[in-house]
């Protein structure tokens, strides 16, 4: 159940002078303010891991390391580990020679099972309890099936709907880790920043070291069309991109020009050559072709295409 759910009105607690205050008074303060912490959380944040935590076993190793971290669950419980944990993996010798794999799961744990870390004497009374302990509760979860689904209803239904954290993946063979622990299967309370997209349009004016060339040819060749080959650079700086990204682009503009009665068409194809974070490289061949054909009138379709033309381009950054 949720904490809305179980939340059906919210009271302050309110203290006077002279007042005598009982262990519930106090317990009730705590409760109400974690209560609202925890409704804080499970309302923003997503379940995950929200820093450390971080796993590590190399292959061959009987154990592994858990590392300081915090998470959250489903229900906005905090699960805080304060200092390195060691935590031996399961005894298994494999499945026919096969690894069998497991996830390593965090929970928050049962108030029943908190450690007592301090007790005093009372007036008048018993020692009594004033803190508890709270040490997350580490679990592995067998997985079977082509889709490594956890083996136990109860275990999956945890995962699934976050009241378990998923840490890591290993798989074990003869009793050691048959590879190097794997994160990529861990649950993350951040949302991922990748994919990044960033897309723009440059002006032809706007890019680096464009240049145009006719490449010369036979007049023959030239009667139908001349080829012409045009590089540059794009500068992707604004996009802030932190790797280097995928790039895709391609010029936008009309491929047919007309010159008195005389039609041109052009044909190209673009190719990027050198991507880096803050640029890439381009290259485009084109062949102007029409029935008249010369340097000249290819030299009237480039400043038609300086002048029209347009740089599309866009950078997946994943």
């Amino acid at each position: 159940m949720s904490i809305i759910d179980e939340t059906k009105f919210v009271e302050r607690f309110q203290f006077f002078n002279g007042q005598r205050l009982f262990a519930a008074d106090l317990q009730g303060l705590d409760e109400f303010n974690r209560q609202m912490r925890w409704l804080h959380n499970q309302s923003l944040h997503q379940p995950g891991v929200g820093s450390g935590y971080a796993v590590n076993g190399k292959k061959g190793d009987r154990e592994v390391t858990i590392r300081a971290g915090y998470a959250v669950d489903a229900g906005g419980r905090e699960i805080i580990l304060t200092e390195t944990f060691t935590l031996p993996i399961p005894p298994i010798a494999g499945d026919k020679g096969k690894p069998i794999f497991f996830d390593l799961a965090v929970s928050y744990p049962d108030d029943a099972a908190l450690e007592e870390a301090e007790t005093r004497e009372g007036i008048c009374i018993d020692r009594g309890v004033i803190r508890l302990r709270e040490v997350p509760v580490f679990c592995w979860i067998e997985l079977a099936g082509d889709q490594l689904a956890p083996r136990k209803q109860k275990l999956k239904f945890d995962l699934q709907n976050g009241l378990r954290i998923r840490l890591a993946r290993i798989a074990v063979l003869d009793c050691q880790l048959y590879a190097d622990v794997s994160l990529a299967e861990r649950l993350n309370a951040r949302p991922a920043p990748t994919p990044y997209i960033f897309s723009a349009t440059e002006a032809i004016s706007s890019l680096e070291e464009f240049n145009a060339q006719i490449v010369p040819v036979p007049a023959v060749a030239a009667t139908f069309g001349l080829p012409v080959l045009i590089s540059g650079k794009v500068n992707t700086s604004a996009a802030e991109f932190l790797t280097t990204p995928e790039y895709q682009a391609h010029f936008a503009g009309d491929r047919q020009f007309l010159f008195g009665a005389d039609v041109v068409v052009v044909l190209d194809q673009f190719q990027i050559t050198i991507q880096q974070s803050e640029s890439f490289n381009f290259l485009e061949l084109m062949v102007v072709a029409g029935t008249k054909m010369s340097q000249s009138r290819a030299e009237d379709v480039l400043a038609k295409i300086r002048l029209e033309w347009k740089l599309l381009w866009m950078g997946i950054e994943g």
